[in-house]
């Protein structure tokens, strides 16, 4: 278009664009849709400290069947949630969620939102993450990452070392930043009773 409108020189054009490369989306390649959910699985799993799960058959048929209008970062973004929010064995269609809560079904539709809608333990946590990361619009990087790691720490009960590894930062960035935020007088969470015991190291 813009050397159609002689913004943009002809010849530079073609000395840039010697491949032309067209990828299909993720929806017309099918086949690939299982093989990059098992290797976001695995991504996310050793991301958050957490054991790798095979994808139970009715999942994925699930997610080949499911139209994945965003593409392979929509994939990513749900077996990430997925990794989070398994509970069983293996990750079941329960696990696998919209952003809003609502399950991934076969056939490439969600679920309908009715009055009698129970998105379950699964379905509210993923509603509560989704809450989470609308509250940081607004907030800088650094009040963002503070949110993020004292977030996490709670999570942790107070367990330095999980929580680094959760956040995947050394140990010594996180004493840091905790130093850091504690100079500003913000109360850090301190390891509880027995989280050495579940944990390892209190940290």
């Amino acid at each position: 278009k813009s050397v159609a409108e002689g913004s943009f020189r002809e010849d530079l054009l073609y000395r840039l664009n010697v491949v032309n490369l067209r990828i299909p989306s993720l929806r017309e390649r099918p086949g690939d849709i299982s093989v990059l959910a098992s290797h976001f699985i695995k991504k996310y799993a050793a991301a958050n400290g957490v054991p790798v799960k095979p994808i139970a058959a009715p999942a994925i048929r699930a997610i080949t069947s499911h139209p994945w209008h965003g593409n392979v970062r929509e994939l990513e973004n749900a077996m990430h949630r997925a990794v989070l929010l398994s509970v069983g064995a293996e990750i079941d269609t329960d696990a696998i969620r919209l952003p809003d809560g609502r399950p991934l079904l076969g056939g490439g539709a969600a679920a309908p939102v009715s009055a009698a809608y129970d998105p379950g333990v699964a379905g509210q946590a993923a509603q509560l993450a989704d809450a989470v990361t609308r509250s940081f619009v607004g907030q800088t990087v650094a009040e963002m990452e503070k949110t993020l790691i004292l977030d996490t720490l709670n999570h942790c009960l107070g367990n330095r070392t999980h929580a680094a590894n959760i956040l995947g930062i050394s140990i010594r960035t996180l004493r840091n930043k905790l130093n850091e935020y504690a100079d500003e007088g913000t109360s850090i969470p301190a390891p509880q009773s027995g989280v050495a015991n579940a944990y390892g190291s209190a940290g």
